[in-house]
């Protein structure tokens, strides 16, 4: 989950008006151009190493420092060197940050050929009928479970879990199957104890891009009314759909309690590495850091469909281009090539990410599928309905109030209408 500090715009805008072009660039070999590439994922660095020796070998006026930050540094040091005059000269940007970015004349425009590359990650860095940077991957939701949980109980993965508000589906059947108490009883059998889960079949907590957002978009709501726009998922079917997400706790007891999951401080995810819990909603983003600590196989599953269907959350990145750069040349020449299919195959063949452009994605099956994981259908997911993180200004100061008032909700202190009209409220209080 994204956690960003709050980000001081208003000067941000005021200092950009007034500055005049000067990027980071600079040092470096005598007659040669260096420029500033900014990420903050230290096990993709090492791939980009690779990536930049390349495009070094094919254009020697240019040197590119790569310079890593912790994700929780990333967006405070970006926006002090923005409103510096001194931000890199191409970096990552998220759709969730994109808005308060590209508003604020922090991002230049690319050309390229859009329809090469995965529509819902053009669509997140689109804006006023511009691309404002180059897409680079896509990561997105699917579903992980512990194999040997299942062959424990005797349980086979359906081949299409479903869902309902009203608890029909092979999902809760499943998962009711995968939860048993310290005495051996499943939920809805005589002296089941949920007090005393010794497995639960399912994670439902309140994480917005693995859980309850998919749940209202499988459910026909909506999240936000347009890119841009404003919040709307406190309409009856995405009501509906949070209830679902919050029954599976508190009223099915397949899933831990919010005392356990509740962000920040919740441990669901250790709880699956530690065979706690059997199935679990997560980004293949997070793979690196759960497969290769599991004593049990990992499984990947879609997601369950709903009753709009199966619609899943697809977050991409792309690699924006500082338009104050003292270099927009080189800058977009290294942009460019980012977007190619060199750097992206590299990136997919190493197991780092799917890549944004269409055809690629085999190699990153591969990659997982010698480490016994076989990630195909996080492939058929993104080949179907997807939608990204909600795209507008203010997400990133409305996202721990957002937090909040979730947490209550799963704590059952909310109801989920309660919670949905409080959130809509807040969120759309910060939209410009």
């Amino acid at each position: 989950m994204l956690k960003n500090p709050p980000i001081r715009w208003a000067l941000l805008t005021a200092a950009l008006l007034a500055l005049t072009a000067c990027g980071s660039g600079g040092g470096g070999e005598p007659g040669k151009v260096t420029l500033t590439y900014r990420l903050w994922d230290d096990q993709q660095k090492a791939g980009y190493e690779k990536v930049m020796a390349a495009f070094e070998k094919a254009n020697p006026g240019i040197d590119v420092q790569i310079e890593l930050l912790p994700y929780d540094q990333y967006w405070t040091k970006l926006t002090a060197d923005a409103v510096a005059g001194t931000a890199p000269d191409v970096f990552w940007m998220t759709p969730t940050q994109f808005p308060e970015y590209v508003t604020k004349g922090v991002l230049a425009p690319v050309r390229l050929d859009a329809a090469k590359y995965h529509q819902t990650v053009v669509g997140s860095f689109t804006y006023e009928g511009k691309l404002y940077g180059v897409p680079k991957d896509w990561g997105v939701v699917g579903l992980l479970y512990n194999k040997d949980l299942f062959e424990q109980a005797g349980v086979t993965m359906p081949d299409k879990l479903t869902w309902a508000a009203d608890g029909t589906g092979t999902l809760l059947d499943t998962a009711r199957k995968l939860t048993v108490d310290e005495a051996g009883k499943h939920p809805g059998e005589p002296g089941f104890d949920p007090a005393k889960v010794k497995t639960y079949g399912f994670a439902s907590w309140n994480h917005y891009q693995t859980q309850w957002m998919n749940w209202v978009s499988s459910n026909g709501g909506k999240l936000v009314d347009k890119p841009f726009g404003t919040y709307a998922f406190n309409d009856p079917a995405s009501v509906q759909a949070l209830q679902f997400g919050v029954d599976l706790v508190n009223k099915h007891h397949v899933s831990p309690p919010a005392t356990r999951t509740n962000p920040p401080t919740g441990k669901v995810t250790d709880m699956f590495k530690a065979g706690q819990v059997a199935m679990f909603p997560a980004n293949n983003a997070l793979l690196p850091f759960v497969a290769p600590e599991s004593t049990f196989e990992v499984g990947v599953a879609p997601m369950p469909e709903g009753p709009a269907g199966r619609s899943v959350n697809l977050n991409g990145l792309a690699e924006a281009v500082y338009a104050k750069s003292e270099h927009p040349e080189e800058a977009m020449k290294l942009a460019a090539y980012l977007g190619t299919e060199e750097p992206q195959k590299l990136m997919a063949d190493g197991g780092y990410v799917f890549p944004a452009l269409n055809g690629l994605s085999q190699g990153y099956v591969d990659y997982w599928k010698a480490k016994k994981v076989d990630v195909a259908p996080f492939v058929t997911e993104a080949e179907g309905t997807t939608f990204p993180l909600p795209i507008t200004t203010g997400f990133t100061g409305f996202e721990t109030k957002l937090n909040q008032i979730f947490n209550a909700m799963y704590l059952g202190e909310l109801s989920p209408q309660q919670a949905a009209d409080q959130a809509v409220a807040e969120g759309n209080a910060t939209v410009k």
